[in-house]
């Protein structure tokens, strides 16, 4: 596997995503179940299939840039609101960024990465045992370190956070029974980690809302940031539907970019 991904990682960015656009609507098309969550997804959100249309491609495209980002040269990457990071850092204080599974991910870290210093990735390990080593491996970059779903990562990102580093995570990932509330998400409840929250408070952090905006034509990616609105609520459940809200206008903001067909309502596993 790690061969061919070093391999695709040479070929053009534009090359990836057009090959990924056309096995993000073959999944689409070859798979009801995945094709009745998205449509379901975005219609919560209040969106037609046709004002959503171009996140079927994308999700592919997700997936077609892996190799470039995990095995390849670094890409090319804007930002918008850049100097919210720079007053962050100014202040001393530890950065929480909070970024939905909308665009490019993978790029807001390595984009921090690249041009302030070290940031820490909270990640859920592969579930298959002969991936974890390629996916540990892979995100492996200058200033990038991940931290696994697990007590030691919490510890790690929170060592992190109080040394005035920044650290990452997708808040509208579901985490297992237990570690979430139950939280309204587009006017619907969705179990939601609480642990963004927790840190943020914890630490004294600055927390920040970022996106990585997918360029046309493979010329990169843009990383939009904002600012948290008001104070992180002591309550739990108030907290999370804060960050769910928060989650949202960042989607609102790009939903053809969003990937309307990842499970977000589901219910939670078991912790192992």
């Amino acid at each position: 596997m790690t061969p061919l991904l070093r391999v695709l990682a040479l070929f053009p960015l534009a090359l990836l995503h057009g090959v990924g656009w056309v096995l993000g609507w073959i999944a689409f098309l070859a798979s009801p179940t995945y094709r009745s969550r998205f449509v379901a997804n975005a219609a919560r959100a209040g969106y037609r299939f046709a004002q959503v249309r171009a996140a079927v491609g994308a999700a592919g495209r997700l997936v077609g840039e892996v190799p470039r980002l995990w095995f390849g040269r670094a890409v090319h990457i804007e930002w918008s609101r850049a100097d919210l990071i720079d007053e962050a850092r100014a202040s001393g204080r530890g950065i929480v960024f909070l970024t939905p599974h909308l665009g490019c991910f993978e790029a807001t870290a390595q984009g921090y990465a690249q041009r302030y210093g070290p940031i820490t990735v909270l990640y859920r390990p592969a579930r298959k045992a002969w991936l974890r080593p390629l996916v540990d491996s892979a995100r492996a970059r200058a200033n990038l370190f991940t931290a696994p779903t697990t007590l030691a990562g919490v510890k790690q990102m929170l060592k992190a956070l109080q040394a005035g580093q920044a650290v990452g995570l997708l808040p509208d990932q579901v985490p297992p029974n237990g570690l979430g509330v139950w939280a309204p998400f587009f006017g619907h409840p969705a179990y939601t980690m609480t642990l963004s929250t927790r840190l943020a408070r914890q630490a004294g952090a600055v927390v920040l809302l970022a996106w990585g905006e997918r360029l046309s034509w493979g010329r990169g990616f843009r990383i939009h940031l904002r600012p948290w609105a008001g104070d992180i609520a002591s309550q739990p459940e108030t907290a999370a539907a804060q960050v769910n809200g928060a989650m949202e206008a960042l989607i609102r903001e790009c939903p053809a970019q969003y990937l309307w067909g990842y499970a977000r309502y589901k219910t939670p596993r078991e912790v192992a």
